[in-house]
């Protein structure tokens, strides 16, 4: 793992020696597997305790963690058969936004996610996962096609947010994020959505209007980042992680407000330490929560998914 987070420092520690008996084992007849078992259960153990006493502050930055499984990986681990449709037939493909055909098992399905890259080359080409308005046109496009053909959709959310330049708002950055939840609202087949890293403001949401929200453990969702929310009301970044206790946007707050459904568990030490385990993870929860969703009625699923949305925040009002 090439990033370290500094609470796992005591964990560094430990790795470095299990990496060294490690190599000193390959060097002669020194058999070392007991002692390496015995560190690494003591890794194991002190992971478990670090991140069950995890901030706020510190969710996000395991969300943001540069090795964390992107789309990409969850894509390649879950569904097969994947067949990519680009652009959005108006302005231009958005690499931000990956979607098209595939199977997840034998269901035949349209996928849709958020990329942010994992190397300098692919974030700057997935502009780090943060879409423009034809990401989101792109989007509408492919929810139309699985509407058309009764094709159930899975989308996946990663992003700090929609893209903020000055082209987006040129090229109706606003309107297009409204018309994809507008779209979400009214197709009537089955959708399942994944938190899977950062899910930021109304570029998440975008994605995130379904029958049923899953959201890893070590995820965040938010209307703005910590960071925003700092500025805006103190202005100062620095008091981020009392922005983030306050905004109550770790998977536990939002699955006791009813703003996602299910928490998906994560390996111990967050996904970036056994990407496999993670895909894994999610996938029993997306074929589990696909069938749940798809033995419900289509126009009755149409109409929970739209009160699921339309009555978000309503548990904050003081009567």
């Amino acid at each position: 793992m090439s990033f370290v987070l500094d609470f796992e420092s005591q964990v560094l520690e430990i790795e470095k020696k299990i990496k060294d008996l490690r190599e000193a084992s390959n060097i002669g007849d020194i058999n070392v597997a007991s002692e390496i078992s015995k560190m690494q259960g003591k890794v194991d153990k002190l992971l478990a305790q670090v991140y069950k006493k995890l901030t706020p502050w510190q969710k996000v930055q395991v969300a943001r963690h540069p090795d964390r499984p992107k789309f990409l990986d969850y894509l390649a681990g879950i569904f097969s058969d994947f067949v990519e449709l680009s652009g959005d037939r108006a302005f231009a493909d958005d690499c931000a936004i990956i979607g098209g055909l595939a199977k997840l098992g034998d269901i035949k399905c349209v996928v849709i996610g958020q990329e942010k890259g994992s190397d300098t080359e692919s974030r700057i080409k997935h502009n780090f996962g943060m879409a423009r308005p034809e990401g989101y046109r792109k989007i509408i496009r492919l929810l139309d096609l699985a509407d058309r053909f009764s094709l159930p959709v899975f989308s996946f959310i990663d992003t700090a947010g929609a893209f903020p330049g000055t082209e987006s708002e040129e090229r109706g950055i606003a309107e297009a994020i409204a018309r994809c939840m507008e779209k979400s609202l009214k197709i009537s087949v089955p959708f399942v959505s994944a938190i899977i890293g950062e899910g930021g403001s109304g570029g998440a949401i975008a994605l995130a209007v379904s029958d049923c929200v899953l959201m890893l453990e070590y995820s965040v969702y938010s209307v703005i980042s910590p960071e925003g929310c700092a500025s805006i009301l103190w202005n100062d970044e620095t008091k981020s992680a009392i922005a983030a206790e306050v905004q109550k946007l770790t998977a536990n707050d939002l699955l006791k407000f009813g703003i996602i459904d299910t928490i998906v568990k994560e390996p111990v030490g967050g996904a970036h330490r056994n990407k496999q385990q993670a895909v894994e993870n999610l996938r029993s929860h997306l074929i589990r929560s696909m069938r749940e969703v798809t033995s419900i009625q289509n126009e009755e699923r149409r109409a929970l998914r739209a009160h699921k949305f339309m009555t978000i925040g309503d548990q904050f009002v003081e009567h």
